[in-house]
């Protein structure tokens, strides 16, 4: 008998610097003036991280694939065109709502205990050393996904300007 999809345990996957190569991106953030449309519009020609697709494609087999991700609301038609232009596996994307500044490490958590109320997380794959914190401050398994070096601009995004 195959179990049903939601009775199978949660791969919870982050996007940028996880599965998405945001290097080419970084330009926009760097300096005193950020333009953050241009750096979540140039989101759509990411590259895929061949780990970050191995980790995801691996997961798949047997885990629901939820993709929990710090980008806005605002850019989830692109986010979604992305994953299914890339071949990457189904899955619900969760996303910041439009507004919320908080740093990644307190959004991400929130986010992902809504998310699990009455399932069971298998992993989260994340790529943010202090959204992993928290994670496992809160007794998530996680997978530090640490294949893409990311320059300060990323962290500054991810936990100053509370934008990814």
């Amino acid at each position: 008998m195959v179990a049903e999809k939601s009775a199978r345990p949660l791969a919870v996957i982050d996007l940028d610097g996880v599965v998405a190569d945001v290097r080419h991106r970084l330009r926009f953030v760097r300096g005193p003036k950020k333009n953050w449309d241009a750096f979540f519009d140039a989101a759509a020609e990411d590259p895929v991280l061949p780990e970050g697709r191995a980790v995801v494609d691996r997961l798949a087999g047997d885990h629901e694939i939820v993709y929990l991700t710090g980008r806005p609301e605002r850019s989830r038609e692109a986010t979604e065109d992305w994953l299914a232009r890339h071949g990457l596996p189904r899955g619900r994307v969760m996303m910041r709502r439009e507004g919320d500044r908080r740093p990644a490490r307190m959004v991400k958590p929130r986010l992902l205990s809504s998310l699990a109320r009455g399932r069971t997380v298998a992993v989260v794959v994340d790529d943010d050393e202090a959204v992993c914190a928290a994670y496992e401050q809160d007794g998530w398994p996680v997978l530090r996904a640490d294949w893409m070096p990311a320059g300060p601009e990323l962290h500054d995004a991810q936990e100053r300007s509370g934008r990814t």
